[in-house]
């Protein structure tokens, strides 16, 4: 069971959305035995540190129905299945290059009912369409990952922010905001919403679409 300090922090949450949650991580555990999904000594903190990570994003979006996300990297799903699961009015495409993480993450979407994720074992450069946002959790570094997934956004600001990247990363990025050439349009600290100093700069970043497509 997912405590009630965890769930007071995220208030746009439903009582039955937390069900969903609690049998997620059920099945993750199940096969994180299976498949090192998540580092053995790190699977006993799999609410507070990893869980509780992907769910800062509901803090601040809100998705219009038949918002289109892909979540590149997913490995275990990190976060793609987790917001597939807070947000069923949105479509997500989950995708890795690794198969049998695509087999963890479809296994899971299936037992839990997911009707609006779909999963992709395939690299982002093969990915065709348009997305609203597009999300990651330390996939690459950033330059290396907008060149991937550039020409996959597609303009628009229907949603509670403007479309774009999402990116879930660590540490100084003076560097790659340097290389890029732009800085995020938003910047949520994790350590001020989560109030635990594992998450000292850990941030998600929220890129503009039009800066990302125009690579400025």
């Amino acid at each position: 069971m997912i405590d009630q300090a965890l769930r007071d922090t995220f208030p746009t949450i439903t009582d039955d959305t937390w069900v969903v949650l609690t049998e997620w991580a059920v099945l993750l555990r199940e096969w994180n035995e299976k498949i090192n999904l998540i580092s053995r000594k790190d699977i006993d903190h799999l609410e507070d540190r990893h869980l509780s990570h992907c769910l800062a994003i509901t803090n601040h979006l809100k998705l219009r129905k038949g918002a289109r996300v892909m979540d590149v990297g997913t490995g275990g799903g990190f976060p793609g299945i987790l917001m597939a699961i807070c947000y069923p009015e949105a479509r997500f495409t989950l995708i890795d290059s690794i198969g049998k993480k695509i087999t963890v993450v479809q296994d899971i979407a299936d037992k839990l009912g997911l009707k609006n994720v779909e999963t992709r074992h395939c690299r982002a450069e093969a990915v065709k369409k348009e997305f609203d946002f597009i999300t990651g959790r330390a996939v690459k570094n950033l330059p290396e990952f907008f060149s991937w997934i550039r020409k996959n956004l597609r303009h628009g600001d229907r949603c509670s922010i403007r479309n774009g990247v999402l990116y879930w990363k660590g540490g100084d990025l003076d560097d790659e905001f340097d290389r890029l050439g732009f800085r995020p349009r938003m910047t949520i600290r994790l350590q001020d919403e989560l109030a635990d100093t594992f998450f000292e700069e850990k941030y998600i970043l929220h890129f503009d679409v039009r800066n990302v497509r125009a690579g400025r």
